[in-house]
């Protein structure tokens, strides 16, 4: 662990405030939701937008970055990275770039800045507009992950450094191409993060002092594969993945239970695995598809497909849904799928809420899919809000509302590629500019 007095951390609201217990139901915090699934369970939400568009709560102006809000007890916390340098490029070169990243604390009422807390970090990643990393808040405090591995447990009330580790250092490695973006995960009383390379690919750290509780795997090159939690054949198991495998570890102890390779291109290899009844399936670049059957008896997988010509759905910036007995997905041509389960093959394909003007789909098209009772809300890489269903007979739009201008640009056309935070009966969502809250209440 590193010492904090690198960091600087400023109060801008002296007043006291509670702190937030266990999250509501109404809240959002961590990526993908309260039960990092992507399924947003509030009642009261209106079923079309208003003539004219949703009302817009508030907006704050941030800097830029891809990561997602969290919003608990009443606060938005959001992250981003001051620069003067231009990173609206792809930057595969690795040109570095210097600035510093924040974590700043929203007041979720009225979108004033409570508290920020900032450090200087130097860029050598592409896409380096910003951190990846949705923060996560679990009781008093909040945890937030940089995009070059700066690792931060903060105070909630007044952001004040709890703990903090830099993962370049204590684990001898580099950020990957695009970065740190494997959202951490709290289980229990342990945070576990993707971390490295050679000397540790996952490790669990203490959620009160930041005391490593266990290392696990290696890896050439880290992966972006946020961790996650299964359970089959009677135990827990915490699901990895990095670009020559998958594995499975006991989540207490990081004891290895099973691994299988996989070969991603590029080292990309960025879903979490989703669970299909028996079935885990994991797709990445160039068609690097894989399919695994849990054994029932004891911890373990068998092999039933890889790398499938034209089938599966290898996705890239938004994580696949499942639903239906099927998957539901955007593939990294953009076309947007609904897979079957074993076999691999589409229930249907195409169409979505972005299809350009000729009827084809754009490369890394990304609509963040989030369910409400029976319809979807997609977040679109244009800023707009799409209703719609996802069924096993196709794609049903309900209805669009522009919330945000794409302020970063990717494969020469502007995109906002930051996932929204549905909370309170209203949709957080951020570019490179500001962060905003729009009212979704019927």
């Amino acid at each position: 662990m590193r010492p904090i007095h690198r960091a600087t951390t400023v109060l801008l609201l002296a007043a006291a405030c509670c702190l937030p217990g266990a999250a509501r139901a109404d809240d959002w915090p961590q990526w993908m939701g309260p039960g990092r699934d992507n399924v947003w369970r509030e009642e009261g939400v209106l079923r079309s937008f208003p003539a004219g568009g949703p009302r817009v709560l508030w907006r704050t102006p941030v800097a830029g970055g891809y990561a997602g809000a969290a919003v608990a007890g009443g606060r938005v916390f959001v992250t981003d990275y001051v620069t003067d340098a231009d990173v609206k490029v792809a930057n595969f070169e690795r040109k570095p770039s210097t600035g510093r990243e924040r974590v700043l604390c929203l007041d979720e009422a009225t979108g004033r800045v409570l508290w920020k807390h900032e450090y200087p970090v130097t860029y050598t990643i592409a896409y380096p507009a910003g951190p990846r990393c949705t923060p996560t808040v679990h009781g008093d405090r909040v945890y937030t992950l940089g995009a070059e591995g700066d690792l931060f447990c903060l105070k909630v009330a007044t952001g004040e450094v709890v703990w903090s580790r830099d993962l370049t250092k204590d684990y001898a490695t580099k950020a990957a191409l695009w970065g740190w973006a494997s959202h951490p995960l709290v289980d229990g009383d342990r945070l576990v993060c993707v971390v490295g390379t050679d000397v540790a690919h996952a490790a669990a750290f203490d959620l009160a002092t930041g005391r490593e509780v266990w290392r696990a795997g290696k890896a050439a090159e880290q992966g972006y594969v946020p961790p996650s939690i299964i359970e089959a054949a009677g135990v827990r198991q915490l699901l990895l993945a990095k670009p020559d495998g998958v594995y499975a570890v006991v989540p207490e102890t990081g004891k290895l239970l099973w691994e299988t390779p996989y070969d991603a291109d590029n080292g990309s290899i960025i879903m979490t695995p989703v669970r299909v009844g028996e079935h885990l399936y994991i797709g990445g670049y160039q068609g690097k598809n894989l399919l695994l059957k849990l054994r029932g008896d004891a911890p373990g997988v068998e092999v039933v497909w890889r790398n499938r010509p034209k089938q599966g759905i290898s996705a890239v910036n938004v994580q696949p849904f499942v639903a239906d007995g099927l998957v539901y997905g955007f593939h990294e041509s953009g076309e947007m799928r609904a897979m079957r389960v074993p076999e691999g093959d589409f229930a249907w394909r195409g169409g979505g809420p972005l299809v350009a003007a000729d009827g084809r789909p754009q490369g890394s098209a990304t609509a963040f899919i989030t369910r409400h009772d029976d319809r979807y809300f997609l977040f679109t890489e244009t800023g707009d809000l799409v209703i719609a269903r996802l069924k096993p007979t196709g794609y049903e739009f309900i209805h669009r509302a522009h919330l945000i201008e794409p302020t970063n640009v990717a494969f020469g056309r502007p995109v906002v590629w930051c996932p929204p935070a549905y909370a309170d009966k209203s949709i957080v969502v951020r570019n490179d500019a500001e962060v905003i809250r729009v009212s979704l209440a019927e």
